[in-house]
């Protein structure tokens, strides 16, 4: 029995053709992927293997991007090349966010800093704290890491912080570390350090808008809570 190749399933079942025909966005993460391998094995389409794939993952890219040549090669079908089609477009797909992300974007709510952020330190398995410079329009003229710690926490030098922010003329600025716990809780230590930074900016004139703690997922925002 031969290996079921895209040329030989229903039109219907097509994703190259329904991406040409509906466009890119009506196909599935399943569709997607069913065209980077071509082809499935023995007893399922690429589609199907692809969903079998996904579904190892619980559907979630992010996680299905930490698979290695090597764990994606179990699946039957997954040679070393199709693994390979696999971590080079979803590779891709990162610094493509990246790239968004290091552009100098409007910021007018808490989303916006999140989406900025959320793909430089929301999958770090280590505690990075950074800051979002701002001028008098709210654009991003500039983001620094400030620091970078442990699993659980990471040191701020608060003097090095607005010493940067005097640099770039910065009238405002945003603060955001991540928690790789995935935990979005606030701890004392974060709402001690999120003071020490305002207090410093009221003597500076550089305000603190938002505080951002950052998961793989989501956010907590300082200022949305009321905690600022």
């Amino acid at each position: 029995m031969e290996k079921l190749t895209i040329k030989s399933w229903a039109l219907d079942d097509r994703p190259r053709e329904k991406l040409v025909s509906k466009g890119k966005t009506t196909l599935s993460d399943a569709e997607l992927i069913a065209i980077l391998i071509g082809s499935g094995n023995r007893e399922e389409s690429a589609v199907a293997l692809s969903k079998r794939i996904l579904k190892s993952v619980n559907g979630n890219i992010n996680e299905l991007a930490k698979l290695s040549v090597e764990k994606l090669s179990e699946f039957k079908g997954i040679g070393e090349a199709k693994a390979i089609a696999i971590i080079t477009a979803l590779e891709l797909g990162k610094r493509r966010q990246l790239e968004i992300a290091l552009e100098k974007p409007k910021i007018t709510s808490s989303k916006d800093v999140a989406n900025a952020m959320q793909p430089i330190i929301g999958d770090l398995a280590h505690e990075e704290f950074w800051v979002l410079f701002l001028n008098n329009s709210n654009k991003v003229v500039a983001k620094s890491q400030i620091s970078k710690g442990g699993l659980t926490a990471t040191i701020v030098d608060i003097r090095l912080l607005f010493k940067k922010a005097l640099e770039m003329a910065a009238v405002a600025i945003i603060v955001c570390h991540n928690h790789p716990s995935g935990k979005l809780e606030a701890s004392s230590a974060d709402r001690e350090l999120t003071k020490k930074i305002k207090d410093a900016g009221t003597t500076l004139d550089i305000k603190l808008l938002d505080h951002l703690i950052i998961t793989e997922k989501a956010y907590f925002s300082f200022a949305d809570e009321g905690l600022l």
